[in-house]
């Protein structure tokens, strides 16, 4: 039970615990004409949980031959970073994906080979776009890979790791922060998309992955 008090007033509200059940990625067809085979496919990530990385892979890889993608991160906080690697991948042949410092020592991220790297890709992003987001956004436009479109990333460039603490707690420390494949560093300065709108963003994404040859 909850007390809340607002100037004179006060009430109670109770509260009952339950399991979310959101889908951290979700898949449909684009375009004028859904039924067609060649249809683009959006695929939607709301944040980097556990699998979600191999669900991204698996809609690229279900994906018509000829389908073009829409890569949509807008408003995705982040989340694991090794599962915006396997997402990383689906586009990508391996090959580097990001950089980061712990406690001075340079380590790398590298996307498995194998990922379809033909396929038309465009990536939505916004301010909302955050962490494990951007450095999949950053890996996908250095290396030549999407068209990023939308507005300017949050910049949130930041590598957390947990540490045990005495008593069995664990505490999330920030031990470095990581740069793209052409050494950007995105912590507060986020990443600028190549083509920059603030609203339809997503039709003019669409317009711009039919240009890619990818559907619409």
């Amino acid at each position: 039970v909850l007390g809340v008090e607002r100037g004179a007033g006060l009430r109670t509200e109770t509260l009952r615990r339950a399991r979310l059940t959101t889908e951290a990625v979700t898949v449909r067809r684009i375009g004028a004409d859904r039924a067609d085979p060649a249809a683009a496919v959006l695929i939607e990530v709301d944040s980097f949980t556990r699998g979600s990385g191999a669900k991204v892979r698996d809609a690229v890889r279900d994906a018509p031959s000829d389908a073009g993608v829409l890569l949509d991160l807008r408003g995705n906080s982040g989340g694991l970073v090794t599962e915006a690697v396997t997402a990383a991948s689906a586009f990508l042949d391996g090959g580097l994906v990001a950089t980061y410092d712990v406690h001075g020592e340079q380590r790398a991220l590298y996307a498995q080979p194998g990922g379809d790297t033909g396929r038309p890709l465009v990536v939505l992003v916004d301010g909302g776009t955050m962490s494990a987001a951007e450095l999949l956004t950053g890996a996908l436009q250095d290396r030549g890979r999407a068209v990023t479109v939308g507005s300017r990333t949050f910049g949130k460039g930041s590598v957390q790791m947990p540490s045990k603490l005495p008593g069995g707690a664990v505490a999330e420390l920030t031990v470095g922060h990581y740069r793209t494949p052409a050494g950007r560093s995105v912590d507060e300065r986020g990443i600028t998309p190549d083509l920059a709108v603030d609203s339809r963003a997503e039709q003019r994404a669409e317009t711009v992955l039919s240009g890619l040859g990818g559907g619409s």
